[in-house]
């Protein structure tokens, strides 16, 4: 009687877990609809505004345990665009992010929490020019899922201001005038896009082949 028991607890533990763990939803990064946005001051006067428009990577979300989601996430650092050709080519060369050196920028979640209604906050690991620093993201949302035929979708957007002479992007210049031609302090935020990921298609049967539930009756002459 009491190995039944100690069974029958071990059983309803799985299943809790079981259910626990079917909460949370693996999601893809949508690199078609998703970009990383930044802006920069530029000589002291303006905001010099720019984006990386290739990112992916694979989202876990669980709503009813925040705690138990992650964040993994790369940046294709030679996608810059500051719609400013020449511009570009500085922001790829060693004088910044060095894309022939590093070529992608990384994020991988540490801690997930709950900010508010709709609201997350994501302490992970930032990778920029082969350097790692802890960062916070102020997140907005998840959405509410859409479908559209087969696709499930849900979309988020991130944002953080970091030091860029944290990661090693030092270059500067002094103007006459006094100040400097780059800024320090890089804002950005990350517009996601994100689908369900598919599941795991099942294998096909062997043509032909019977299957073992089925059966079979032995075929007799007509009389």
């Amino acid at each position: 009687m009491r190995r039944f028991h100690i069974l029958a607890v071990a059983a309803a533990v799985a299943l809790l877990s079981a259910a626990a763990a079917a909460q949370a939803v693996e999601y893809q990064i949508d690199p078609v609809h998703s970009s990383a946005q930044f802006s920069v001051r530029h000589m002291m006067v303006s905001n010099v505004r720019g984006e990386f428009a290739k990112v992916t990577g694979t989202v876990v979300y669980d709503p009813k345990n925040p705690k138990a989601s992650s964040v993994e996430a790369t940046i294709d650092a030679t996608s810059i665009n500051t719609h400013e050709p020449r511009r570009d080519e500085d922001l790829k060369s060693p004088n910044f992010f060095d894309v022939a050196k590093y070529p992608t920028l990384t994020f991988k979640s540490k801690k997930v929490e709950k900010a508010g209604a709709g609201k997350l906050r994501v302490t992970g690991d930032l990778t920029i020019h082969g350097v790692t620093k802890e960062v916070v993201l102020d997140v907005e949302g998840p959405s509410p899922e859409a479908k559209m035929g087969p696709n499930i979708k849900a979309g988020a957007s991130a944002s953080t201001t970091i030091n860029r002479k944290d990661f090693g992007l030092m270059w500067n210049k002094v103007l006459e005038s006094g100040g400097v031609v780059v800024g320090d302090e890089v804002k950005i935020t990350l517009e996601i896009e994100m689908g369900r990921k598919a599941p795991a298609a099942a294998p096909a049967k062997p043509s032909g082949a019977a299957s073992k539930n089925s059966l079979t009756v032995p075929s007799r002459p007509l009389s």
